[in-house]
């Protein structure tokens, strides 16, 4: 699912003379989407929206955000840029930062590593260098650690991106690998006292089994999806491979082809010279022998990307369950 695009006119509101190093963020704005994926995820829907702030320094600091409606096919004449444009013109009525910063996205189990997700950020980026993408997993949440990280293409990407060549030449000449497709940028969580009033009520109205939850030693379904998910792209990556293999022996053959042609020709010149005769007509070898198309290699980067972000997440997962048992080893020891 790709984000809506954006409006151009809010791209000269920001600098972009600074490069963003760290991402502050109100606590305000993560409530906020916390609270559109429980109204509108409904399990598994995407739900994405707008974020709004200013740029300090090398900082960026994300003060508001508002979500993306969920229209229908009845609303066909929804217009989205419209709507933001409606919806930051009001926030500047009311005092309220509107600048256009970026954009947000949930997701499940961290699968976000897509080609939706490359264009709508090389727009927002190419359009407002500082702009970032947040990505929140509200399962790994529910596991006990708040899963929000914010992202950027990395410059090397943006000039892949922008000249369109995702050829296997293009990539090799640019010497990119999926680790560096996007930078992770550091994220600081400011809470006003109002805020932390709100948190400290939160945490007394929690009940006693849900603090206990975290403590659980079943892994649950979260380790099995996650390891499913892993093989399911692991599978793309092999058809991928695939593709590129029959390529590289498709045009192999069309070289030896290209060659042997040569020769024939020119054993044929050979002959009719000898004999006195003229050679024949020079011939666009290159209309005769096309090569074939390269496939893209831009799908393998994104697929590769996926599988080390699910290895990650497995990882993550594993070493906190490892704490558990042995922390319920060394109890369990002590009391007997």
């Amino acid at each position: 699912m790709a984000a809506r695009k954006e409006s151009t006119s809010t791209a000269a509101s920001v600098s972009v003379d600074s490069r963003v190093k760290r991402v502050q963020i109100e606590g305000l704005v993560v409530m906020k989407i916390i609270k559109h994926y429980h109204e509108e995820g409904h399990g598994s829907e995407v739900v994405q929206g707008v974020l709004l702030g200013l740029v300090v320094d090398d900082r960026l600091e994300i003060t508001n955000c508002f979500p993306f409606p969920q229209h229908t096919e009845d609303d066909a004449d929804f217009d989205e840029v419209q709507y933001q444009m409606e919806m930051m013109r009001s926030l500047r009525h009311v005092n309220i930062d509107h600048l256009h910063v970026g954009w947000y996205q949930s997701t499940l189990y961290g699968s976000f590593v897509s080609r939706a997700l490359l264009d709508s950020q090389f727009s927002y980026q190419h359009a407002i260098e500082e702009s970032v993408v947040l990505i929140y997993d509200p399962i790994k949440t529910a596991q006990g650690s708040l899963s929000l990280k914010a992202y950027r293409l990395t410059p090397k990407l943006m000039e892949i991106c922008k000249e369109k060549d995702f050829s296997p030449e293009g990539l090799k000449k640019a010497n990119i690998g999926f680790e560096l497709m996007f930078e992770e940028v550091p994220i600081t969580i400011r809470n006003s006292n109002l805020m932390n009033v709100l948190m400290w009520e939160l945490e007394e109205k929690s009940t006693v089994s849900d603090k206990h939850e975290l403590l659980s030693l079943s892994s649950s379904n979260h380790l099995e999806k996650s390891m499913q998910l892993l093989m399911d792209r692991v599978d793309d990556l092999s058809q991928d491979i695939v593709k590129y293999n029959t390529y590289c022996r498709n045009n192999s053959k069309q070289q030896q082809q290209k060659h042997q042609y040569v020769q024939r020709r020119q054993q044929e010149n050979a002959q009719r010279q000898s004999r006195g005769e003229p050679p024949l007509p020079e011939e666009d070898i290159s209309k005769m022998f096309k090569p074939p198309p390269p496939p893209s290699r831009m799908d393998t980067l994104l697929i590769s990307g996926q599988i080390n972000n699910y290895c990650q997440n497995v990882k993550e997962f594993t070493s906190q369950n490892l704490g558990k048992l042995f922390m319920a080893e060394a109890l369990q020891e002590q009391s007997s």
